[in-house]
């Protein structure tokens, strides 16, 4: 069973852990499920989600060869920002979907799901690898903040968006 780099953080909080794609992730800490849903829903909350794939495109040209990709603009993609996109097969239907987000100097990182991490790198590389560079990004966190107040909680640790 694969851990995240935030794994012990997660033991001393009290969290429940419980295997998902791979990996021991925690469920619920003592509050409960439900206490920890409704924050969410009426603030915000903070979720490891290290465990999805991480991987990072670059080289001339990168957004026009993603874009053969996927069914959605990533050439005019505003550099920091990110943008839903799925992987789609040559009848159109869905293989995966991921998240894009344009990190400028032809280079983007996309966040794939865990349990299809693999077939997506792979996916990637047989079908853009010779156009530009792909890479996994390796034992790195990653931190999803959701909710209607996230935008004011990152504002208060980040002041300069």
């Amino acid at each position: 069973m694969l851990t995240t780099s935030l794994h012990q953080m997660h033991l001393d909080a009290g969290a429940k852990m419980v295997p998902f794609a791979g990996y021991e992730m925690p469920v619920n800490y003592p509050l409960g499920i439900k206490k920890e849903h409704i924050h969410t829903r009426n603030n915000a909350g903070l979720f490891d989600v290290s465990h999805m794939g991480q991987i990072k495109l670059t080289g001339k040209g990168v957004k026009a060869a993603l874009e053969t990709m996927v069914p959605v603009d990533i050439i005019d993609l505003p550099l920091m920002k990110s943008r839903y996109a799925l992987f789609t097969n040559e009848d159109g239907g869905v293989i995966d979907d991921l998240m894009v987000t344009n990190l400028g100097n032809d280079s983007l990182f996309l966040v794939v799901n865990a349990a299809c991490k693999d077939a997506d790198f792979e996916h990637l590389k047989r079908k853009i690898g010779n156009d530009c560079s792909v890479e996994f990004v390796q034992d790195m966190a990653l931190l999803a903040l959701q909710g209607p107040k996230s935008f004011a909680v990152l504002k208060r640790l980040a002041p300069v968006v």
